[in-house]
């Protein structure tokens, strides 16, 4: 049996922060967020990475046990070391960087309270270090017009927002960069760990963040993420009443692209033409992701996806269905069962039916049927000028596995 490498890239979750301002009492990442902890939720895009990765997780004393269950539900049969943090921010992150095993190379440290991040950005951050060599933490622009003022609230100037970026977490290093400037403490009052390796000495770099790694500190935050989750969080130990199976419908047209291989249904089909767009162009795929989305209250594959993501150039149906499987296992809910009709005059699907259904079905974890229909020469698709998708998504809660994680306010 050969045995499975030593991941060399860890991920410490910091976890160890107060609710004050979330107005809780239990700490911030044993919050619950539409029935999961903002812990579990975070740990759920850690272990949708990529690659495997050493997972540190920094929790409160008080909460070490609670820590423990909650990583073991979000990790499965995947280790997960728990350590206790300390007084500040930066001695939590020395704590879970004394945990490193040997072989990491590196290090991403994220904020719990950043519970929606996805997956696809921790990989990012990981590609950027290490094709860099240094520190790399993901930034949105701002958008905003910036004024500098005085203590008693007089406008002193506009500040070029030009210049500015709205950094998020996972912040990326190489191990040995961020672990000397750890123990140099050239910046105590740092706010992040970009912060104290720049205080430090070394570069750090920003790359394009995603808007729903934004940071839970409020209620109203928290209430933003319930939105974006599409839940509605039931009264205090009331029962969960929504159990009822969702139905979601979705449609995806490409036109052809002679310069384009084509991908369809998650199958490569060589010799035909391709279909054009940011990714692959998989029309039943795209289909399919909004068909989920839409049953699930999340919205639809333009606003989850965008058309202007670098990650997304050329990506296949696999990226898709992958990322939209955990925001609906991170909402409470698994797939039925979905069905999706080609409409075109090619390629044939007969011939690899059963090919296309057997692979979106192993990607789903459900079942998958796949159809195929012309329009008697009618439109653009009967013209030969694209392809369409129609899908249907049959969806079903799942009720929270654990009782600290009960339906609560």
């Amino acid at each position: 049996m050969t045995e499975t490498p030593a991941p060399q890239v860890a991920v410490i979750v910091v976890a160890a922060g107060s609710g004050s301002r979330l107005g809780h009492a239990e700490p911030k990442a044993f919050v619950s967020l539409a029935g999961r902890t903002l812990l579990e939720r975070a740990l759920a895009s850690v272990f949708g990475m990529r690659d495997p990765v050493q997972v540190i997780v920094v929790a409160p004393d008080t909460h070490l046990a609670h820590a423990r269950r909650v990583a073991s539900r979000a990790g499965g049969a995947a280790s997960v070391d728990v350590v206790a943090g300390g007084a500040t921010r930066q001695e939590s992150v020395n704590r879970g960087l004394a945990a490193l095993h040997p072989g990491v190379r590196t290090v991403l440290v994220h904020d719990a309270a950043r519970a929606l991040t996805p997956a696809a950005l921790c990989d990012a951050v990981v590609d950027a270090v290490q094709s860099t060599g240094h520190g790399i933490v993901p930034g949105l622009a701002v958008v905003d017009t910036i004024k500098k003022i005085s203590a008693a609230g007089e406008i002193l100037g506009t500040v070029d927002r030009a210049a500015l970026s709205a950094v998020q977490t996972p912040q990326g290093f190489p191990r040995e960069m961020l672990t000397a400037a750890a123990s140099a403490g050239s910046s105590l009052a740092a706010t992040d760990d970009a912060g104290v390796v720049a205080a430090a000495g070394y570069p750090v770099s920003v790359i394009a963040g995603d808007p729903l790694a934004f940071k839970i500190t409020t209620l109203w935050d928290l209430r933003r993420a319930e939105a974006l989750l599409g839940a509605r969080v039931p009264a205090q130990s009331a029962p969960r009443t929504d159990t009822a199976p969702r139905v979601g419908t979705g449609l995806d047209v490409h036109a052809f692209d002679d310069d384009s291989e084509l991908w369809l249904a998650g199958l490569h089909w060589p010799g035909e033409r391709g279909l054009s767009g940011h990714s692959d162009g998989d029309a039943a795929v795209h289909a399919i992701c909004d068909a989920l989305l839409s049953a699930a209250g999340l919205g639809d594959i333009g606003g989850v996806f965008g058309t202007s993501d670098p990650r997304l150039v050329g990506a296949h149906g696999d990226v898709f269905l992958g990322e939209t499987l955990r925001l609906l296992a991170a909402a409470g809910f698994r797939v039925g069962n979905v069905t999706v009709q080609i409409i075109g005059n090619r390629p044939k699907l007969n011939t690899r039916r059963a090919e296309a259904e057997a692979l979106l079905g192993s990607l789903l974890k459900a079942p998958v049927a796949v159809s195929a229909t012309t329009t008697d020469a009618l439109g653009f698709t009967g013209r030969g000028e694209g392809l369409a998708a129609i899908a249907t998504a049959l969806i079903l809660p799942e009720p929270p596995a654990d009782p600290d994680l009960s339906w609560e306010a």
